[in-house]
This record gives C-alpha cells, sequence and structure tokens, in this order.
C-alpha cells in the first residue's frame, strides 16, 4: 500500500503546481498495487473532489473559449479509451501509453512551438486524443500540455486552462466510467485512504507555483513527462511490483 499512499501524496504535488501530471505519476505506481481498472477510477473521484478548491482561480484566469472546445473533443475521445480499458489487454494498454508519453516528451523538447493562436479544428482533435488516453488510463495530460505549454500562452493561463480543462474532463470521463460499471464499492475503501494525502499535495503544490519562475515551470513538466515514461514501462514490473 505504500505505492499507493506515496503515489497519492507526490501526485497531488504535481496536481497542484503544474496543473497536469497526477495520473502520470499516479497511474503507474497505483496500477502496480490495486490493478489500472480500480487505479482509474479512483485518481478520477478523489482528484475530483480535491482539486475543487482550484477552480475559482483557474476559471479566471483561463480562456474559457479554448477550453470549450478542448472539452467537445474530449467527449469524443473518451468513450474510446473507457472501452479499451475494459477490453483491450493491460499490457498493450501501458506499451500504447509509454509511446504516448515518450511521443509527447519529444515535442516538447525539440524545440517546435505552435506559432498564432490555437485553431479550433486542431484544439478539437487534441481534446480528442485527451478524452481517449483518459479513458484508458487517466493520462491525458501529455497531448494537452503539449499543445498549450508549446506555444506563446503565459504559463499562468496555460495552467489555468489544464486546470479548468481537466475539472470539464472529469464530468465527461466520470459518466463513461459509470456507463462502463467502473465504479465498485471497494473504491471507498482506497478513496477513504488516498483522498487526505492527495489533498495535502495539491495544497502544497499550488503555493509552490507562485515561488517557481517560467523556466522552473516548463523543466518540471519536462520532469513529471520523463518520470512517466520511465515509471510505466513494463519492463520495470519486476523492480515496481
Amino acid at each position: 500500500m505504500w505505492f499507493l499512499l506515496g503515489g497519492a501524496l507526490v501526485a497531488g504535488l504535481a496536481r497542484g503546481f503544474s496543473g497536469f501530471g497526477a495520473a502520470l505519476i499516479f497511474m503507474p505506481l497505483a496500477s502496480a498495487a490495486i490493478g489500472a481498472r480500480m487505479a482509474a477510477p479512483l485518481l478520477l473521484a478523489v482528484d475530483g473532489i480535491t482539486s475543487l478548491g482550484l477552480l475559482p482561480r483557474a476559471w479566471a484566469m483561463a480562456n474559457r473559449r479554448e477550453v470549450a472546445v478542448m472539452t467537445m473533443g474530449c467527449a469524443m475521445g473518451t468513450p474510446i479509451g473507457t472501452y479499451v480499458l475494459t477490453h483491450a489487454d493491460p499490457l498493450f494498454i501501458r506499451w500504447a501509453i509509454v509511446g504516448v508519453v515518450i511521443m509527447a516528451l519529444a515535442l516538447l523538447m525539440s524545440g517546435w512551438r505552435y506559432r498564432g493562436q490555437p485553431r479550433a479544428a486542431l484544439t478539437l482533435g487534441v481534446g480528442a486524443a485527451s478524452g481517449l488516453f483518459s479513458g484508458v488510463a487517466q493520462v491525458g495530460g501529455p497531448p494537452v500540455v503539449a499543445y498549450w505549454l508549446g506555444g506563446s500562452i503565459p504559463v499562468a493561463t496555460v495552467r489555468a486552462n489544464i486546470m479548468l480543462y481537466f475539472a470539464a474532463a472529469a464530468v465527461v470521463t466520470g459518466i463513461s466510467f459509470a456507463v462502463a460499471g467502473l465504479f465498485v464499492r471497494d473504491l471507498l475503501y482506497y478513496a477513504i485512504l488516498t483522498a487526505p494525502l492527495y489533498a495535502v499535495g495539491v495544497f502544497i503544490g499550488s503555493r509552490l507555483f507562485g515561488l517557481a519562475s517560467e523556466r522552473t515551470f516548463r523543466r518540471v513538466c519536462y520532469g513529471l513527462i520523463v518520470a512517466a515514461a520511465l515509471l510505466g514501462l513494463p519492463l520495470l514490473d519486476g523492480v515496481l511490483r
């Protein structure tokens, strides 16, 4: 259970600081402890409750129109991802997620930047990709972060966009998970264990954001993606388990 509890605390720190990264840290560790089909709805429930305090500020600072378009794309991709979670081979899913995380990291570190204003069609497509990966394992962050962080948008707006988007995406994913029957009774037990530590992490992480420079913020985001790629490798099962 140390994987589950430690993962909850560190995931909360990542979420509070950067607006994303909770699933990138939590899912590999929690999946090793309780399985992906239990870990994904657990993170959704805990994050949705404990991150409510971040929403008022995010609502005020975010580009709400952009977030709405991204959420529409998420609604298209999430049911597909949930179907994959409940029907596909778990090992295949994990390798696919690692591949996506590595590609997102390569995109961010390549130096490529999207110049100009985000286009609705592209935003919709990124949202659909994010919804797909959220439905599979709650790792919809990398496509969104690669899209918004790579542009010329101020980091405070990027963080607000991410936080507001994931709040909306949580509603979409919650409906999809409920239809798929993933909210089982045991979730309550695990939620009682992990929610307090996750909430503490979110609180501390949100305070740390105000102390970080834009350069530090981007480096931490890159580091989270690297951690996701390494922790998610099935080759490390012998170590993590």
